[in-house]
């Protein structure tokens, strides 16, 4: 119960960041967004549909439609964070800030959704729009839904091409790579996770010492060399990016003609690290 309450606290603080930069950055500069947001915005700049009730409407149809997509923890949050979003877009209506710097506005305003989404999506919620429409297509064409989210968002931006104008449109791509590099930030953390293969014929020294000095759990895995045909073991080491000098130091004190690689992770779950049950 406590960590839920905190989750759902995290998302509100989300919802809360996500609305604001799209009512104070967004749309008092005419940008457009990627997105069930960008289809909100253009309907707000054509028809002036409260962005609020309207971002509500078409995400709860689309929730709806594709709930079955969705882990059952991922809907409660789902509809948490929509119905907070389009709260947050209606208090904060008229919030503005005095900056007449339009790429100062882009930077700002895809920092601060980005960091918003980015906080929703961390605890396990989605932001639905898009993420509903990528299942369908990961579902029944097989699509990456990286790929997908990523086509419903520029096809909804460059729809807004009409609306706003190509200068804008060129901001508003600003705005949502911006909004993405803070987005996987936030998902990610300041700490992000490395694995590490190592290739020695002192294996068994380095193990130890990464158990011992650094307190972290070795696999071994059974390799052979192409050329020589000697079996070897390789180790394969999870840890954190500010763990990846001592180790370094480890395997230089070891062995200097060891083989070493260091590979970024997206997601770490396990001892140590992120509980599964909580993802």
């Amino acid at each position: 119960m406590k960590r839920t309450l905190l989750d759902l606290l995290v998302i509100l603080l989300g919802a809360f960041a996500f609305a604001l930069g799209i009512n104070v950055f967004v749309i008092p500069h005419e940008f457009g967004e990627g997105g069930v947001v960008g289809v909100t915005i253009i309907l707000y700049y054509m028809l002036e549909w409260p962005p609020g009730l309207t971002s509500l409407i078409i995400n709860m149809l689309l929730l709806a439609i594709g709930y079955r997509f969705l882990p059952k923890k991922t809907i409660v949050y789902t509809i948490v964070a929509v119905s907070c979003h389009s709260l947050f877009l209606h208090l904060t209506e008229g919030w503005r800030i005095v900056a007449n710097d339009q790429m100062v506005n882009a930077i700002f305003g895809g920092a601060i959704i980005g960091a918003g989404i980015g906080l929703i999506v961390r605890v396990g919620g989605t932001t639905a729009g898009t993420v509903i429409i990528a299942k369908f297509l990961n579902k029944f064409w097989d699509w990456n839904i990286s790929y997908a989210l990523l086509f419903c968002d520029v096809l909804v931006a460059l729809c807004s091409y009409f609306i706003i104008g190509p200068e804008r449109l060129m901001f508003t791509i600003i705005m949502l790579v911006v909004a993405t590099k803070v987005m996987e930030l936030v998902i990610a953390g300041l700490n992000p996770t490395k694995a590490v293969t190592i290739i020695s014929k002192e294996q068994e020294r380095i193990a130890d010492q990464v158990n011992k000095l650094m307190d972290r759990g070795v696999t071994v895995l059974s390799g052979q060399g192409h050329y020589t045909k000697a079996s070897m073991g390789v180790l394969y080491i999870v840890l954190s990016k500010q763990e990846i000098a001592m180790l370094k130091k480890i395997v230089k004190a070891t062995d200097r003609e060891a083989f070493l690689t260091i590979h970024n992770l997206q997601d770490v779950f396990g001892k140590g690290f992120v509980d599964i049950q909580n993802s």
